[in-house]
């Protein structure tokens, strides 16, 4: 999928009510703690992470709920679209298999549905929704990134 087609279906998503944010970010460090509990206590987990990226996991949890509780407060497509480009080919370079992001984002779903209130749930879905929908694409992407060079460091903040 082009970046203008991705960026139209981006476009669709609509900001989640203050309420949810505030929701969402009073959550949000419980929420990243679940969800590595509940990926650490796979079996598979050093396939998908590759091995010896536990901590890396770990920390990517919790970045991950802190910029979705900043996309929740101040909605920009396109800041959605390009750090998940950089996400992809960062992790990817460290040895995360493409099959992390499938089972990393149906368990956040489900800690999500658990955990929110009806609402709040309702109004964050669909982001995690267009993410695992778009997972083929950044891996896509991330493979022609990836060919082109070398990957951006840890750490190392997306370029616009």
């Amino acid at each position: 999928m082009t970046m203008q087609k991705m960026r139209a279906t981006a476009d669709l998503l609509r900001q989640p009510s203050a309420g949810s944010a505030a929701e969402f970010e009073a959550r949000q460090d419980a929420l990243a703690a679940e969800l590595n509990r509940c990926m650490l206590s796979r079996p598979d987990v050093d396939r998908l992470i590759g091995a010896g990226n536990r901590s890396m996991m770990e920390n990517n949890s919790h970045n991950f709920f802190r910029f979705m509780t900043a996309l929740f407060h101040g909605y920009e497509s396109v800041v959605l679209i390009e750090t998940a480009q950089w996400v992809f080919r960062a992790y990817r370079s460290h040895g995360f298999q493409t099959s992390y992001w499938p089972a990393n984002l149906d368990t956040a779903v489900g800690i999500l549905r658990e955990q929110l209130s009806a609402q709040a749930f309702a109004e964050i879905y669909p982001f995690f929704a267009w993410l695992i929908v778009h997972i083929p694409d950044f891996v896509s992407s991330s493979d022609e990134a990836l060919a082109a060079g070398p990957a951006p460091s840890h750490g190392e903040a997306p370029h616009s």
